[in-house]
């Protein structure tokens, strides 16, 4: 008869600011409501941010969580869940040893949208070089750095120790995130020709859909000045985060799974128009402000929220466009669109463009493209979500001129194909045939027209604010 641990675990591989602003804040509820059945242990699978998880650990992973409301109403928690902070090294032994151990029942994991090598069609991306590579160490007996190598290192380690089922949860703005992460690593181990460890996933893993929202802009230093102040502890390590928070996951867990429904988790069948909605409404519109707020030289999503013309693109984006496509739905679309707006104008979350801005190569195809595809389905126009391509584009003409004020970060993006595209005689042509943005709409001739007319009030959006 097999026991059952005292304390049951979740690995979560990313200890960045969402993570501690969000999963980690639901089992520090559940734990403080007197179920302290389930602890966190975490860390990274890449040397990132070793600082601050050197911090982490000498805290005992405890950390300080600032929430703000738009009425500007400070709050503070400190964060009491994870309860093991695993120092990154590079062959990731103390992650997978704690991977592998039978008291871990959930692998949770945040790498952004880029991190999963999936084209439009969800086939992983074998030739890129992360991939090649990672299949080369796990090939000479060493893990890998991709999520798939990592994880591959964990479940191998799981299988052969007789770890027992396990479940693969995550917390990415992914579309089906779990079926798409799923898919991608099932690819990913019959590359590496481990047969064994195929049907031993495909038996003893599930990956549950998940949709995540809260807004977490990296700490800034006033942060822990403000946690000094208010709580007297001068913590190294504290996030901050809107009030608003919100996590819906399919129940779909293998090995067992906190309660999380008793601190405001919605466990349900389908995550799909929840995802649909957040995916569409809040990060398509979120990346729209911070494109057109950087054209025109704001710093933070709140200021390009507060200004008219920015956000009458978002707002008609979503109600001439967005809203037809996804009703019937059993979310107040048109709620939830000005939920959004009002969140993105707290002045106080100091939002950066910069953050939200990276990785349009991901975001042009997962969270905009959709809705091209919807609405040219249905015959319908397609002018307002036009504006959000038009908008990168222009973003991208001022990246290949050197002229962003700050690096603009994308996994997903050539750099020598987007200067090419830049630099084409016709930039709307060029970049409307690009199937890495557009797939199977690609050289679409309404999409190549709507985009170019959107370019051109751009243009005169841009012009008319210049001094």
């Amino acid at each position: 008869m097999s026991s059952v641990p005292a304390t049951l675990v979740m690995l979560h591989l990313g200890l960045g600011s969402f993570h501690r602003a969000h999963q980690a804040l639901y089992i520090h509820q559940l734990i403080e409501s007197g179920d302290a059945r389930w602890s966190l242990a975490g860390g990274n699978v890449r040397p990132d941010n070793m600082e601050m998880i050197a911090a982490l650990a000498k805290q005992g992973g405890a950390y300080t969580l600032e929430t703000i409301s738009p009425q500007s109403e400070h709050t503070y928690t400190k964060v009491t869940s994870i309860r093991e902070v695993i120092p990154y090294e590079p062959t990731l032994g103390a992650l997978i040893a704690r991977a592998a151990d039978p008291a871990t029942r959930i692998i949770s994991f945040t790498v952004t949208e880029a991190g999963y090598y999936l084209d439009t069609q969800n086939r992983l991306d074998a030739g890129l070089p992360d991939i090649v590579a990672d299949l080369a160490a796990l090939h000479a007996g060493k893990p890998g750095t991709t999520i798939y190598g990592a994880i591959v290192a964990m479940l191998r380690r799981r299988m052969q120790d007789g770890g027992g089922p396990v479940t693969l949860l995550n917390c990415d703005n992914l579309r089906h995130n779990g079926e798409r992460f799923r898919g991608g690593l099932l690819q990913f181990i019959e590359r590496l020709g481990d047969t064994v460890l195929l049907n031993w996933v495909q038996a003893n893993a599930t990956c549950p859909n998940a949709m995540v929202d809260r807004i977490t802009p990296r700490p800034s230093p006033d942060v822990a000045q403000r946690v000094l102040a208010a709580t007297g502890w001068a913590d190294a390590v504290p996030v901050m985060g809107e009030s608003f928070i919100q996590w819906v996951i399919e129940d779909k867990f293998c090995a067992g799974r906190p309660e999380w429904e008793k601190v405001g988790v919605e466990m349900v069948e389908s995550v799909a128009p929840y995802e649909e909605a957040k995916i569409r409404l809040l990060n398509a519109t979120h990346s729209c402000i911070a494109w057109a707020g950087t054209l025109i030289g704001y710093q933070y999503i709140h200021e390009g929220t507060h200004d008219a013309e920015i956000r009458k693109f978002a707002y008609d984006y979503v109600t001439d466009d967005v809203i037809p496509v996804l009703t019937p739905s059993p979310i107040d679309l048109a709620k939830y669109r000005d939920v959004v707006l009002d969140r993105f104008g707290n002045p106080a979350i100091r939002d950066t463009n910069q953050r939200v801005a990276m990785d349009g190569y991901s975001k042009i195809p997962g969270f905009i493209v959709p809705t091209f595809r919807d609405r040219l389905g249905r015959g319908q126009g397609i002018a307002s979500v036009a504006m959000l391509p038009a908008l990168f584009l222009a973003y991208l003409e001022r990246w290949h001129r050197g002229q962003i004020a700050y690096t603009y970060q994308d996994q997903a993006m050539n750099p020598e194909a987007a200067h090419a595209v830049c630099a084409a005689p016709d930039p709307v042509a060029a970049f409307c045939a690009d199937p890495v943005l557009w797939g199977d709409l690609a050289n679409n001739p309404t999409v190549v027209a709507a985009v170019g007319a959107a370019y051109e009030r751009v243009a005169g959006f841009v012009r008319g604010r210049q001094p």
